[in-house]
């Protein structure tokens, strides 16, 4: 069984600067990709960012693209999400996830991953 909690979220003023953290307990995550997906309200969730187990490939969604960065800790059980230039459209409620592998495939597929964490709340004030 594995818990992630997400922590980092919180208010900010447009242009503003935010870093997710995703920490894993029950399982080391070093072997497999993992993933950022967000959910904003009445909106259904979205793929954000991934990256390998390695942290060797990272892929991002377009609307991201430039802005965040998705890395990992050095002993590969915590993952980063860096968010610059933040926009009011990036409010939501960020989750990361664990892949069901250690490569990034479907990366934008909720299907994809096996466990979730809770979420944190992102909010960027106009």
């Amino acid at each position: 069984q594995v818990q992630l909690v997400e922590s980092g979220g919180g208010l900010v003023q447009a242009g503003g600067s935010l870093r997710l953290s995703c920490a894993a307990s029950g399982r080391t995550l070093s072997n497999y990709a993992m993933a950022w997906f967000r959910q904003a309200p009445g909106k259904e969730r979205e793929y954000v960012a991934a990256i390998s187990w390695n942290g060797g490939t990272t892929s991002y969604a377009d609307s991201v693209k430039g802005r965040f960065t998705i890395s990992r800790g050095n002993a590969g059980n915590t993952v980063y999400l860096q968010m610059n230039s933040l926009k009011p459209e990036d409010t939501a409620v960020y989750y990361c996830a664990k892949s069901k592998t250690n490569l990034l495939r479907l990366v934008n597929l909720a299907v994809t991953y096996d466990y979730w964490g809770q979420g944190t709340q992102v909010t960027v004030s106009s």
